[in-house]
């Protein structure tokens, strides 16, 4: 193997003043060396990455770098400004430049000793030594790892002398991480705060080990286990599930999408740029620590089947890769960013129905008629500007499953599927095929091979406009009329929904909202009744009511049963059962997740449970809603409020008599129920 830097990839007196120009400079050494075949193609890759994020970091230190097919083999060259140069760095301009060459099929050893030397600039002793040495062969030798950094104070040609037996200090050093690494494994008193953390950056060369190991000593210093899983061009190792399992908390600190992470689901999670990761490490640890105190948890779905993870990536795709449940995750996708629409243009829209009445929405605009003094007015600016939010509820489900589906470039085409679904009065139902169709055309624009020097307009001109004229072909003239014919018959059945018929849907509402309690099925039911209170009818108002209603079951019935039978839930999930209570009387699911986390087969089928007996008896107590969230703030705007009541606290007394009754029956008569979060105290004789 050849060696990574020689002293002719040196330059300890780079007078470049820009960053293209340093970059020049060092790529004309390796051109000269051998290891670079075409120096404006090279440095054109290397231009290109730079765009995608500046290399710049903290403590003066540049780091540009690419992979390229101009690479005959992996490279190092180093430069040492005087001057210093700006490379986007917040702390100011670098004067430590390493310009790092990788083939575009750089084997995994090569990529392991690049990722070795981000980790070492982590080092200020590292940096320092840099800063000090003079002799170009004996900074390329202590760049290669084959020197150790001169202790403070202690001149480089002094610590060569000194480092004469470097396989002595070799060693030395290999005790110390050993010795380190026993104390780290020993046991301590009190359980430490353990953390998994992930790194990556979009080529997986310097940022994403940089970021590794600046979580790794921050870490340290703060007395906190961490276990990184590096996501390089080398591919990576997934982390041991049961480390996985046990963490409290989770840091992603990426630039490209993280790879399997349904694994880091029902636990806080801090997600943030890998330059975050590099250059607060601390605050990142503080902020996921935080967030374990809260008791905040994510849920994920895998949305990518490891055929983007690079050379050798070793990823198994596994379920990830099924259609089902890529399809549900486009889906998710489009619901979760549509979600703040509804909350605020509905929230909005109910604040105006309590000021004005519901003949409020029908008042004149209020560009042309506004008194101050008015409530009515008041009402009706509201009322307006909630339903200019909800103007964007179908274009952002339709541009968001785009997204989902293939990023940037099919925001346009989405957005654009979901107005003509609008204009067509195709509705909800509409915008889910806008959406898909567009995502599906993108994808396949995408597949299309085009010449190099079209690649840069692709994603922001061609792949927008011909997926939008397909999309809109598609959308009039093919699939929407169909779409907006199925879309009136639901309505009209919501319409004449009654008796028998609006319990079974209350019924299956309910089984959706506590299933998976924020996940697909829940906000696939909560997209439906969100979608009918655009064009608002008798019908549509029941199904709203019953969503909210049941959607509220599950973390109340996990508050309640914590309260009634503390006993049988763990420290921690006595802390969430306070909190639940605000949750649930606020409508949100997700409060109840931690306990279908830890005993989903026990907590699920109870809470799916009471919401079917809370969905059944709003529908047929006729309870009906005008605002798509709010809980139980939003009593005033419902319509037979009292009996509405009635059906949540039903419900939740259903759920929480199931969940602990089947809690109690796990346990055996001599187990003491907080066995497992508190210290068993030995019985007197």
């Amino acid at each position: 193997m050849s060696e990574l830097i020689t002293a002719e990839l040196v330059d300890l007196d780079l007078s470049a003043e820009t960053k293209n120009e340093a970059a020049r400079s060092l790529a004309e050494r390796m051109v000269t060396a051998g290891r670079v075949t075409d120096l404006d193609g090279f440095l054109a890759d290397v231009a290109a990455r730079e765009a995608q994020m500046p290399t710049g970091l903290d403590g003066g230190i540049g780091i540009p770098h690419c992979r390229s097919e101009h690479v005959a083999a992996p490279t190092l060259a180093f430069g040492r400004s005087a001057r210093g140069i700006d490379f986007g760095a917040a702390d100011g301009p670098a004067d430590l430049v390493f310009l790092i060459a990788a083939p575009a099929g750089a084997d995994d050893a090569h990529l392991t000793i690049l990722s070795s030397l981000a980790r070492r600039l982590m080092d200020p002793a590292f940096t320092d030594a840099l800063r000090a040495e003079a002799n170009s062969a004996a900074a390329a030798a202590l760049i290669r790892g084959e020197q150790a950094p001169a202790p403070a104070g202690t001149s480089p040609s002094a610590e060569r002398n000194a480092s004469a037996d470097r396989d002595t200090a070799d060693k030395h050093v290999a005790e110390e991480d050993v010795a380190e690494e026993d104390v780290a494994d020993e046991p301590v008193t009190g359980e430490p705060f353990r953390i998994v953390a992930v790194t990556s950056c979009p080529t997986g060369i310097a940022h994403t080990y940089m970021a590794a190991e600046s979580l790794e000593a921050a870490a340290r210093a703060e007395g906190v286990v961490i276990s990184v899983e590096t996501q390089g061009s080398a591919g990576f190792k997934p982390l041991d599930p049961a480390v996985v399992a046990a963490a409290d908390a989770v840091i992603w600190a990426h630039d490209v999408e993280v790879r399997e992470k349904a694994r880091f689901g029902g636990k806080p999670v801090v997600d943030v740029g890998v330059k975050a990761g590099i250059n607060r490490p601390a605050e990142l640890i503080a902020e996921a620590r935080r967030k374990a105190e809260r008791g905040e948890v994510s849920r994920f779905t895998d949305d990518h089947d490891g055929s983007d993870a690079g050379a050798g990536a070793g990823v198994s795709g596994g379920s990830a890769g099924h259609f089902g449940v890529r399809l549900r995750t486009y889906l998710m996708s489009g619901v979760s960013y549509m979600v703040p629409f509804v909350a605020a243009g509905g929230l909005l829209i109910a604040l105006s129905f309590a000021i004005g009445g519901y003949e409020i929405a029908s008042a004149p605009s209020v560009a042309d008629h506004f008194a101050w003094g008015e409530a009515n007015s008041w009402a009706a600016l509201l009322n307006q500007i909630g339903g200019a939010a909800f103007g964007f509820l179908v274009p952002v489900l339709a541009g968001y499953i785009a997204y989902g589906m293939a990023d940037r470039p099919a925001l346009v085409p989405g957005f654009v599927g979901g107005a003509i679904a609008l204009t067509i009065d195709a509705g909800f139902l509409g915008g889910l095929a806008a959406g898909l169709l567009a995502g599906a055309v993108v994808m396949a624009i995408q597949r299309v091979k085009v010449h190099p020097t079209l690649r840069g307009i692709m994603p922001v001109l061609v792949i927008p406009l011909l997926a939008s004229m397909v999309v809109g072909f598609l959308m009039f003239i093919v699939v929407g009329k169909p779409i907006a014919s199925l879309q009136k018959a639901l309505t009209d059945g919501l319409n004449g929904l009654s008796g028998s018929n609006a319990v079974i849907l209350g019924v299956v509402l309910g089984l959706m909202m506590c299933f998976d309690m924020g996940g697909p099925l829940n906000k696939v039911a909560y997209a439906f009744a969100v979608g009918g209170l655009a064009d608002p009818t008798d019908g549509s108002l029941k199904v709203m009511a019953a969503v909210m209603a049941a959607g509220m079951v599950p973390p109340l019935a996990m508050a309640l049963a914590t309260t009634v039978r503390s006993r049988l839930f763990t420290r921690a999930e006595r802390e969430n059962g306070r909190a639940a209570w605000v949750l649930g009387a606020s409508f949100i699911s997700e409060g109840a997740i931690p306990f279908a986390a830890a005993d989903p087969l026990r907590v699920i089928p109870s809470v799916m449970a009471g919401g079917a007996v809370t969905g059944a008896l709003s529908m047929a107590f006729g309870s009906t809603l005008r605002a798509p969230h709010g809980g139980v703030f939003v009593v005033p705007l419902i319509g037979g409020p009292f009996l509405y009541l009635l059906a949540i606290a039903a419900g939740t007394a259903v759920a929480t008599a199931l969940v602990v009754i089947l809690k109690g029956m796990r346990r055996s008569p001599e187990e003491t129920p907080t066995a497992a979060d508190e210290p068993k105290v030995p019985l007197a004789a």
